[in-house]
């Protein structure tokens, strides 16, 4: 943790909330960018963390939305249409409609539904629109290589639609380069299996690599480093793809996770057989990093006092000021466990936890609105601009409160 970012989190007002680092950001991307070279594009999927749009680096190329609320946020900043990728596994008809009112760029289509659905509603406004068609990587998500070849076959069927290339993701926290590697080869066949059973040329692919990111204490001292050497092992099969098709490659994780930071204050400390609590004014649904079950692994954190960070504990240094701490969040469950036995000096009361390493997920992943506690505040930034509030605490008391439904079956609030 930089000074800087000391001096931040030593005066932020109390009650939890979440600070993404804007710069960071930046220099995540352009490191990808250094990896991949200029030929590949390179994809922001913003379900990672809808506010880093707005400071959207500029080695990033493309958004990719998988929904309506996704796709009214770039609209609220004016991200460029032409940009955005619209995927995502449930699209109904007025989503499409929107979306293709809207201009966006790209359409993906996970299903024959979704094909049907694109080229009537194109056909309807007299226009063409470019569409990735998903391969299945064996779930529910994309269409099985022969459903997606039959489409192909038939693409006169669809004058609504061009067929301009292949949508490709398995999922995510891959920690094996040659999980990747692999998968681009199978994409490079695929390629070629359309272009010699169809006789047609597929132009573009989107692939999601899923790149793992570390997030844990036992990684924090190695944690880039090891993704950044993820990163270097897969970047000659990316490359190589990039020479063969255009190629555009989706990242959320692991482009905004270490951007991010997540704080919550102590509340109560206390012993219980023998065990050390202490109960935070967050919780896990607040705060969730991807594998962590009850707290069986430690997150890279920082304990303040006052203004001033707390230095971790040497484990040769067994004074009472030393303690291992249970920390717990505010709901009314025993899985609210943010770690287990974390080394902590002269933890109090009042104190601030810093959590590093949320840039991804966090702020939309978590149970926001169990127990109907607030949800955090949401701070971004720079060296440039400084810190500044973009949401302010959101109280979610509220929210059974009876509605009237517009004619649309909305609630007027």
């Amino acid at each position: 943790m930089t000074k800087k970012q000391e001096t931040i989190f030593g005066s932020l007002p109390a009650g939890p909330c979440y600070i993404f680092d804007e710069d960071c950001f930046v220099r995540r991307a352009a490191r990808v960018r250094q990896a991949f070279g200029e030929k590949v594009g390179l994809c922001f999927s913003m379900k990672a963390n809808p506010f880093l749009l707005g400071s959207l680096p500029e080695a990033i190329d493309r958004i990719e939305v998988c929904s309506p609320g996704e796709l009214t946020i770039c609209e609220r900043i004016g991200a460029d249409p032409s940009a955005i990728i619209f995927s995502g596994v449930n699209k109904t008809l007025p989503d499409i409609e929107r979306a293709m009112d809207d201009r966006v760029g790209t359409f993906t289509a996970e299903s024959r539904m979704h094909v049907d659905l694109l080229n009537a509603c194109a056909q309807k406004r007299g226009i063409r629109v470019p569409v990735l068609l998903r391969l299945t990587g064996g779930s529910q998500f994309g269409m099985d290589a022969g459903e997606v070849l039959d489409i192909i076959r038939r693409r006169e069927e669809y004058p609504g639609m061009e067929i301009v290339g292949l949508h490709y993701f398995t999922g995510t926290q891959k920690r094996k380069p040659a999980v990747i590697l692999k998968e681009l080869l199978r994409v490079e066949r695929f390629l070629q299996q359309v272009e010699t059973e169809c006789g047609f040329l597929l132009q573009r692919v989107e692939y999601g690599t899923g790149l793992a990111v570390d997030y844990f204490s036992d990684c924090d001292e190695t944690a880039d480093h090891t993704e950044e050497e993820r990163l270097d092992a897969i970047a000659p099969g990316i490359r190589a793809l990039g020479e063969k098709t255009q190629l555009t490659v989706e990242m959320g994780r692991f482009f905004a996770a270490p951007c991010g930071f997540y704080t919550t204050q102590i509340i109560d400390t206390k012993k219980n057989e023998n065990i050390a609590y202490a109960i935070c004014d967050g919780g896990l649904h607040q705060l969730k990093y991807d594998g962590q079950i009850q707290g069986m692994q430690i997150p890279v954190l920082t304990h303040f006092s006052g203004q001033t960070a707390v230095p971790a504990p040497d484990d040769s240094d067994s004074s009472e000021e030393n303690e291992r701490w249970t920390l717990c969040g505010s709901l009314c469950t025993t899985a609210d466990v943010l770690a287990r036995d974390v080394p902590l000096h002269n933890l109090r009361p009042g104190d601030r936890l810093v959590f590093h390493r949320t840039g991804a997920y966090s702020v939309m992943e978590g149970m926001a609105v169990f127990l109907s506690r607030d949800m955090p505040a949401v701070y971004l930034y720079s060296e440039q601009k400084g810190l500044r509030l973009v949401r302010p605490s959101l109280r979610t008391d509220g929210w059974n409160t009876p509605v009237s439904l517009s004619a649309e079956g909305r609630a007027e609030l």
